[in-house]
């Protein structure tokens, strides 16, 4: 325990390295010194003191921080361990939360705002109450803030989160028969595109590429790197290869497998391992068999972009200054 505790005091001292925290459950990312007197690892709760509240939070990592972080951070200082009390005020503020939940739909529909209710949070100390909502453009949710707050009598914050911060929060089963990445351990989201699909090699079928959010699964980046990497020892469609069976054009790559399909001037299509092919001419361009493959397809390319998404480009509101 006391080589802990000077770790952490070391850390503290030298400035280099603060933890980086994910607020209870549904909650953002922030960093924060850690503690000189309390011993507080990696994957530990612990309850934080904020501007004008109690909350409590995980410890992701200790790493170096970047001014930005510093500078948007509401981590004021970690106050000790989550204990079990802590634990049990968690579960009544979540029985509260329903309650909230309820007369906060009720008050939506009194409005007649065009929002979807997600999920709503207390902290720890029941100071504030964070209402999570969905919305295709920004709302005029003042009065909604006014009234919950004559009801509560709690300072409240209305959080505008995109499609997939809700899956996050509202769980599920993916296409791989496990709970969804987002709610099980990603703590924020990582840009994701449609060529991470396509250098993968994957169907461009929207239903297969996408997950409950309607944006691309969080999966393909993964692979991404592998797949940018791994795609480099292969020619390129159409080249002119040479193999154990006489020369022909290369009409598609299994990367995986570490294998082409090559089309010989006969018309036969054969798999061929890649240690087993020499390149002659390297094609820039799809061949004919290829592009017809993605003709075949009918990709329409703006339904495509339509799954990416770029973190940051959701709608937020003012809360946590």
């Amino acid at each position: 325990m006391n080589d802990q505790m000077n770790q952490n005091k070391q850390v503290a001292d030298n400035g280099e390295k603060w933890f980086y925290l994910h607020m209870r459950r549904a909650g953002r990312n922030y960093v924060c010194k850690p503690p000189a007197d309390i011993e507080i690892s990696q994957g530990d709760h612990c309850v934080v003191e904020l501007e004008r509240a109690e909350d409590y939070a995980k410890i992701l990592c200790c790493r170096v921080p970047t001014d930005e972080e510093k500078k948007n951070t509401i981590v004021k200082r970690i106050k000790r361990k989550m204990t079990d009390k802590d634990w049990e005020r968690v579960e009544d503020n979540k029985k509260k939360a329903e309650y909230a939940y309820l007369k906060c739909q009720r008050r939506i529909a009194d409005h007649k705002l065009d929002m979807k209710l997600v999920d709503v949070e207390y902290s720890l100390d029941c100071s504030r109450i964070i209402f999570y909502f969905t919305a295709d453009g920004r709302v005029d949710f003042r009065e909604l803030v006014k009234s919950l707050a004559s009801e509560f009598r709690a300072r409240i914050e209305l959080r505008q989160i995109g499609v997939r911060d809700e899956s996050g929060i509202l769980g599920g089963i993916g296409c791989c028969g496990r709970e969804l990445c987002c709610s099980k351990f990603l703590y924020e989201f990582d840009p994701i595109n449609i060529k991470m699909a396509k250098v993968q090699r994957l169907p461009l079928n929207p239903t297969k590429i996408s997950g409950l959010c309607g944006r691309l699964h969080c999966c393909l980046r993964y692979e991404y790197k592998y797949y940018k990497k791994a795609s480099k020892m292969f020619p390129k469609e159409g080249s002119l290869v040479s193999t154990k069976s006489g020369q022909g054009r290369v009409i598609d790559l299994n990367i995986v497998k570490e294998s082409l399909l090559v089309q010989f001037e006969s018309g036969t299509i054969t798999e061929v391992a890649l240690k087993d092919v020499k390149v002659i001419k390297e094609e820039r361009k799809p061949s004919d068999a290829s592009m017809a493959k993605k003709l075949a397809d009918d990709i329409d390319e703006r339904e495509l972009k339509q799954l990416e998404d770029i973190p940051g480009g959701d709608l937020d509101d003012d809360d946590d200054e």
